[in-house]
């Protein structure tokens, strides 16, 4: 279960153009050569890629604003705006090269449904707005303190585990949707508040599992793109690292915001 956005071979391990595979004489060779036979395409790295995805996260932002201030004069444009945000996520995620105009459409879009949708849950909750973000914020920079120190890595045990725990957590999640639409549960929440152990909601149990799965998709985009930085990537897929990290960001907003509204319900 790694983002789809990382299925391209570049972010594989021993992907094509791999640095890894040259001695030190070949890598000294290939610099030393004429500017004509240096390669055409500069490579990927870390510091491109975060800043491709600050750029994109500055779209975001703004489409946030767009979503939340419209939202009260046009109630459906935040639910036009999660439609078209989903069809050019899968249009990114299939297509083949990299687009900076289709992810920062899609950045645009995912903007305006989530100040929509944050401004309904704020009606409500007057204040959960702020704490979802802080909470967000919080995650994806310990996160990424503790992936850059080397505290924690990718592996294949977790990964299992974390494949198996997302797919009983999506099975869970459709069930839940379907019961709410039929009627069947008529609660807000429908079994994530309706249920609970212990005298805890589910929703907040799973809530905080959803956190925890969050943080591990954001290990795993951190990975990916240090792998096609390993791979002498083209500089053009850290638009597709910065398409990757705001999908996982996107949804542990998402998954906070409704555990903090259960939580405090």
């Amino acid at each position: 279960m790694q983002n789809p956005a990382f299925r391209n071979a570049a972010f594989q391990p021993g992907g094509q153009g791999a640095v890894a595979t040259m001695t030190s004489e070949e890598l000294q060779d290939l610099y030393d050569r004429p500017s004509a036979q240096r390669p055409a395409t500069e490579p990927m790295t870390i510091q491109d890629s975060l800043a491709k995805s600050g750029l994109t996260f500055a779209v975001l932002l703004a489409g946030a604003v767009v979503g939340w201030l419209t939202a009260p004069l046009v109630p459906m444009l935040w639910i036009g705006a999660a439609i078209v945000g989903f069809v050019f996520a899968l249009i990114n995620i299939f297509k083949r090269e990299p687009s900076p105009a289709m992810i920062l459409i899609y950045a645009a879009a995912q903007g305006v449904f989530l100040g929509g949708i944050s401004l309904f849950y704020e009606a409500m909750l007057p204040g959960i707005v702020m704490q979802a973000v802080l909470a967000t914020l919080v995650v994806v920079g310990v996160t990424l303190a503790l992936f850059a120190s080397g505290k924690i890595r990718a592996s294949k045990r977790a990964t299992k585990i974390f494949l198996i725990v997302m797919v009983a957590y999506l099975v869970f999640s459709l069930v839940n949707l379907v019961l709410m639409v039929t009627g069947v549960q008529t609660d807000p929440w429908g079994l994530r508040s309706s249920v609970t152990i212990a005298g805890i909601p589910l929703g907040v149990i799973l809530g905080v599992l959803a956190v925890l799965l969050g943080a591990y998709s954001l290990v795993l985009d951190f990975d990916f793109i240090q792998r096609g930085v390993q791979n002498a990537a083209p500089r053009k897929y850290g638009w597709t690292g910065a398409f990757g990290i705001m999908v996982t960001v996107i949804w542990l907003y998402l998954e906070i915001l409704r555990l903090i509204a259960i939580a405090r319900r």
